[in-house]
Order: C-alpha cells, then sequence, then structure tokens
C-alpha cells in the first residue's frame, strides 16, 4: 500500500551489508513487457510451444540474477514494487517459492497522509485531478484517488487476498514496525529464511534514493534516522464522517489487517 512504510523497511533491510535493497523498481515492467513479445510475437509462435515456453521462463528467471548482478555484489536483493504481488502467478512460474513482503497501513492514515501532502501545495495545480473534479473537496479528491493510483493498489490487494496468494506472502503493518520494530525485522528475517541481522534503530542510514519530483506531490522517500511511532492524524485532515465512511465501505481491509473502527 501507498505511503504504509516500504521505503522505511527498504532502508532498514539495505542497513544489512549481505542485503541489496532497491528504490522503487522497474523491473517488473521489464519482465511483463517481455511476456506480452512473447506471447504475441509470431517469432516465437511458429517454433515448438513447449521449447519456447521453457526458454522464456528460463529467460525470466535468469534476467532476474543478471540484472541484480549489473548492480551488486552482495548475496540477496529485495526488489522493491507494487507489481509483484498481483503478478504472483506469473512470478511462481519461473520463480519457485517466491517470497513477497506487503506493507500495510490504516487506510485512514493512508488517505490522511495523501491529503496532507495534497495542501502541503498550495501553490501547484493538480491539473488531472482539478480537471477531472472541477470543484474540490476532501470526499471527492478521496473519491478520485481511491479509482487512480496509487490507492487502486488497494483493489489489486483485494484480488491477492482473493486468489489466496496472500497466504505465501508477509503482511508487515507500518504501525506495528514503528512501534516494535525489532519484533517485526526478526519477522521478516525469519520469513526470508536468512540470518538476523542486528539493526541500529536510532541510527538507520538511506542507502535508496529517488527522485522525489517523478512520483509527484504524493511521493516522499525520504526517511528519519530514528524509528518511532507515528501520531495518528486521520480525523484531524479527514474528520470523523469521511474516517467512518472510510471503514465501513473497505471493512475487509480493517478486518483482514485488524485494524478497529
Amino acid at each position: 500500500m501507498p505511503r504504509s512504510g516500504s521505503t522505511l523497511l527498504q532502508n532498514i533491510l539495505g542497513n544489512n551489508p549481505d542485503i541489496y535493497a532497491t528504490p522503487t523498481s522497474g523491473l517488473i515492467e521489464l519482465l511483463k513487457e517481455s511476456r506480452k513479445i512473447y506471447s504475441g510475437s509470431p517469432q516465437f509462435k511458429a517454433q515448438d510451444e513447449n521449447q519456447m515456453k521453457s526458454a522464456f521462463l528460463m529467460y525470466c528467471r535468469y534476467g532476474i540474477d543478471g540484472y541484480f548482478d549489473g548492480l551488486t555484489q552482495r548475496k540477496y536483493a529485495i526488489d522493491k514494487s507494487r507489481g509483484w504481488a498481483i503478478n504472483y502467478g506469473f512470478l511462481k512460474a519461473f520463480y519457485p517459492n517466491p517470497k513477497i513482503i506487503c506493507m500495510v497501513r490504516d487506510l485512514r492514515e493512508i488517505v490522511a497522509s495523501m491529503e496532507k501532502n495534497y495542501l502541503k501545495y498550495p501553490e501547484k495545480t493538480e491539473f488531472q485531478l482539478e480537471e477531472h473534479l472541477k470543484a474540490i473537496n476532501v470526499g471527492e479528491r478521496i473519491t478520485y484517488w481511491m479509482k487512480t493510483l496509487p490507492l487502486n493498489t488497494l483493489f489489486k490487494l483485494q484480488e491477492v487476498i482473493r486468489r489466496g496468494w496472500g497466504e505465501k506472502m508477509l503482511f508487515i503493518r507500518f504501525e506495528d514496525l514503528t512501534e516494535n520494530p525489532e519484533a517485526e525485522l526478526q519477522k521478516v528475517y525469519k520469513y526470508l529464511e536468512l540470518p538476523y541481522y542486528k539493526h541500529d534503530f536510532n541510527n538507520i542510514e538511506q542507502v535508496t534514493f529517488e527522485d522525489d519530483k517523478f512520483h509527484g506531490r504524493y511521493g516522499d522517500h525520504k526517511i528519519q534516522k530514528t524509528i518511532k511511532p507515528v501520531p495518528l492524524k486521520a480525523e484531524k485532515y479527514l474528520g470523523e464522517f469521511i474516517c467512518n465512511q472510510l471503514y465501513e465501505k473497505n471493512k475487509w481491509y480493517f478486518d483482514y489487517f485488524n485494524y478497529k473502527k
């Protein structure tokens, strides 16, 4: 989910000298575009189907290795992208036992964080949003965000869970990570089947870098060196009525991840 600490988690893990952690990555997009060519090209269709399937899946599998060999000499790599979970079936076809970690957060706090960032830049227009809505208020902004990036991730996550793929993934709540990082990182290392590395949660060095002008006003990929709980701000930015609406309309999310009303 957006605004849920994926950048924070990547940087914590990237402080382990054995782990290379990426910023938001386009690796899954390379693989998906290759799949389009493989599926539609007459050159592939004209050859033996079983051979081409085997060759393409090996291309994907070792393409990942080659990609990271060009980036790092570290033993392990963790790639950050919202695209992996919804493409779990494709990934599993060439990468046995894939490990996917998904950060989640109270949906009300996610939306409040987006509203906070929206209000932070009154001198800037957001043409698509404002042209689409004409009259702007927080309720209309939320409706728009829910239908577009980044919050349409919510519906992809619902599909991931419906298909049963969520049972193979590790979900980490942002609130738990910031309140008790030691316990959550132990879960992460156990899930990844890696030896635990003792992190200094009061001195996390930022090792991933992204130019936020390419992400728009909702991009915020700088971390604090010290991990500490983040104050709740949903009612301040959204009001009680909208908070209750978000809960009622997305109750499956709050129930699945154990967020109370």
